[in-house]
Formats: C-alpha cells, structure tokens, sequence
C-alpha cells in the first residue's frame, strides 16, 4: 500500500475519481489519516501529472504532493469491462468520490444511484463547480472562474486600487476539498452509527460564496439590511502590512486589552487618546483613520525594534515571510511540521500540516503513484480473475 496505513481513518477504502486539485486534496486528507485511497485515472492520466517541475514528465510536484499516500489504478471507464470492474471494487468501498459533471459521471453509468445498487452502505460524494439544481449547473469551473463568482475577486479590488485580482492561491479549490472531507467524515460517523450510507454534493461555487459571506453578509443578514455587505476591517484600503524603517511587518491590535498595550509600550502619546480608539465599535466605524494612524506610528521603527515591542505587549504581530522562507522556519522545523520521505526519484519534503492524533496519528504516505500501478493487484483484491482483468485493462481491446 502507498500509504502509511495509520491514523484514524484506518480501514476506510475509498475510491477516488476526481483529478487536478479539489478532489485530490480532499482525498489526501483522507490517505493522511490512514485511508486506504485508491486513485482511479483513465489512459490519459490526471492532468496535473504534467505540470512542471519533476523527475518525470508525468510526475510533476503538485501531482506526487496532493496524491500522496494513495494507490494507483488505470481504467478506461467508457468500456464497460471497465465500468463493471470499477463496480466490483465499490462493492468493498466504504467512500466513493469524483470530481466530474454530474451529466459526465451519469454517462459512464457511474451515478449514485448505479453505485448504491452495488453496496447500498457507501457514502457517495459528488465535487464538482456549481450546484445541480440551478442554472449554472453544467458549467465547467476552474478555482480562477469559482473565486470570480463567488464575490472574492471583487472583493480584493477594495485592497488593490479598484482592480479586481485573484487570491495568489487556490482558495477555491482547497475550501471545497476542505469540506467535501469534513462532509465525507461526517456521513461516515453517522453510517456508524445507523448503518445507513448516503450522497453528498459539495460544489465549489457555493461553497465558496458561504466562506466568503463569513464575514460579509454584515448588514444585509438582515431583513430589512441594517447595511450593505461587507466586512469594513477587512476591505479597508490601509488593511495591508505595514511599512517599518528597513522593512514590513503585519500586526493585528484587534481587541481592547491589544490596544492599552500598545498604547502603553510607546508611551501613550496625545493621539492615543482620540475617542476613536476607545472601542472596537468606533475602532471599526473609523477603520481608515485607525489602520493610517498605525502605519504612520510603525514607520518610526525597525522591523526587529516593533517585533521585541510587540511580544513584550503580547500584541500579534510576525514579519513578512516567503514561501521559500518557511521551507527553513525553525517554528515548522521545531513541530516537525516538514516530513523528508526517501523514494525511488530521491529525497522529498512533504508538509505534514494534518491534526495531531495523541492515540492515532496520520502520516504521509509515499509521492503520488505512477500511473496505473496498482491496478492489478487492486482488480484481483476485489475478485476478479485473470480474464476479467484482461477485459478491464487491455486497451488493445478498446481499438479492436
């Protein structure tokens, strides 16, 4: 098996058709806390296999990162030796996920309802970009198209001189595996608990529009609005880090208690006692003047000066770091936060950012598995004899 076969999740089987980012983040989840996950692609491969850099050109980073700890099976699903093989390997599985329209997955015969006729216990997962009942249903969706309809990109043009820009991440993708495991984890406690399995649909779209009206319904939560939406700490325009004398550095004095202390640790000047600053109530009515004042006061000192000042006022602050700063933070070096895995293509780093388990710890498991490597031994684990792996697998028989 790829994965390390411990953690939580140990003895949960799922069988996993989905490909680029959403579905396969999700799905690492559940290899991390100990699933056995069997990843099913069809001849061409995930996409993501070939998206540079990597030891081989269809075994690009992302891929062996995001499908790590998982097996790998090759079928042409559109055969139907295959279909019914990928059925017999359901009958085993307690979770099925795939990451396609829901006319695509209907047309390989591969629907809930095809699924539950095989092992009526399964908890059928469906991640795909927007909802089935309404008009976007069949629109393909990418995280660039999900964070523009959900209101993020707008939103970042408050931050950015009115341009609207995208997050310099996957925010879609990531939130939508995020919740199609906790979804999926859910549905499985309560199988365990009634023995009844289920479908869950989790699309990006709307999931992301609920992460984003976290903060943002504000006042149109209510009916009649008690005003518009949008969350005004956070779309201030002077919400940014905040400039020092030889660099930058983010800060958050949030509550009452951060303020005197700050106000306190710079000798609680004249301006400090401007009623603006006397709640976060009026803070937050006067955020522009608020986060301007900040800035003008932080730009008085070095980066290293308001760090040593801020951690004595117990106020948040941290500076500016890189991604390639944390691959040598010692915070993350300390936690053994970073996993170095031996494999046949060399020494890798893996973040290993799960939960920590103090009676059953996940692990990450081996890179992303070459294409269809398990797949024999996955066919013969779930009955099926030589001829009908023959049939399942031989794609000379698909041209014939």
């Amino acid at each position: 098996m790829a994965g390390k076969g411990q953690g939580p999740l140990k003895g949960v089987r799922v069988v996993d058709l989905t490909s680029v980012l959403m579905g396969p983040y999700a799905t690492q989840i559940f290899a991390d806390l100990g699933a056995e996950v069997i990843k099913v692609e069809s001849p061409d491969g995930d996409t993501t296999r070939a998206i540079p850099p990597g030891p081989a050109p269809d075994r690009g980073a992302m891929f062996l990162h995001v499908n790590r700890g998982k097996r790998g099976v090759m079928l042409d699903l559109k055969r139907p030796a295959a279909r019914e093989a990928l059925l017999r390997i359901c009958e085993g599985a307690d979770v099925f996920v795939h990451s396609m329209r829901g006319r695509a997955i209907a047309r390989l015969g591969l629907d809930y309802e095809s699924v539950r006729a095989v092992n009526p216990a399964i908890v059928y997962a469906n991640l795909y970009g927007f909802g089935r009942d309404g008009p976007y249903a069949d629109y393909p969706a990418y995280d660039d198209i999900v964070q523009a309809a959900s209101g993020i990109v707008a939103l970042q043009a408050h931050l950015s001189g009115g341009a609207p820009t995208y997050l310099a991440t996957v925010v879609a993708d990531k939130v939508a595996g995020l919740t199609a495991a906790y979804a999926v984890m859910a549905a499985l406690y309560h199988r365990e608990r009634t023995g009844e399995g289920q479908e869950i649909e989790v699309p990006m779209f709307e999931t992301l529009a609920s992460f984003a009206m976290v903060e943002h319904l504000c006042g149109a939560l209510f009916d009649p609005p008690m005003g518009p939406p949008g969350y005004p700490r956070a779309l201030s325009a002077a919400r940014r880090p905040y400039a020092t004398r030889d660099g930058h550095i983010a800060v958050m004095i949030y509550n009452d208690r951060h303020w005197r202390s700050f106000f306190d640790a710079i000798g609680n000047p004249e301006w400090s006692r401007d009623p603006m600053f006397a709640s976060l109530t009026t803070r937050t009515q006067n955020i522009g003047a608020v986060l301007g004042r900040l800035a003008d006061t932080i730009a008085t000192r070095t980066t290293d000066e308001w760090m040593a000042l801020f951690q004595a006022a117990e106020c948040p602050a941290m500076p500016i770091l890189s991604i390639d700063d944390l691959l040598r933070d010692p915070h993350l070096e300390a936690t053994g936060f970073w996993q170095e895995i031996e494999t046949p293509d060399g020494r890798m780093r893996m973040p290993g950012g799960f939960p920590r388990f103090s009676t059953s710890p996940g692990a990450a498991g081996a890179p992303g598995p070459a294409l269809g490597s398990d797949t024999e031994a996955v066919l013969r684990e779930a009955g099926l004899d030589d001829a009908a792996i023959a049939a399942a697998t031989d794609r000379a028989a698909a041209a014939a």
